[in-house]
């Protein structure tokens, strides 16, 4: 499963979730789904603007989790 590495970043830059959510300007509500991996898509102008502002590559700002409960059926 892929996540967003978000609270790391902004653990390294000094920066909070608000602090990112007022500089996307984005509704809250698709900020918060975004932000808590509750979505299925992320438009790549949001990408570019975190990858940005967080000064990251597209490899750092995503990481990957095994599914868990895919290991837990073999």
């Amino acid at each position: 499963m892929i996540r967003l590495n978000d609270v790391e970043l902004l653990k390294q830059h000094g920066h909070t979730k608000y602090w990112l959510y007022k500089q996307l300007g984005m509704s809250y509500q698709n900020f918060n789904k975004m932000i808590n991996n509750q979505t299925a898509s992320i438009r790549y102008e949001n990408i570019e603007a975190m990858c940005q502002l967080l000064e990251c590559t597209p490899n750092e700002l995503f990481r990957f989790e095994e599914d868990v409960a895919s290991e837990q059926q073999e």
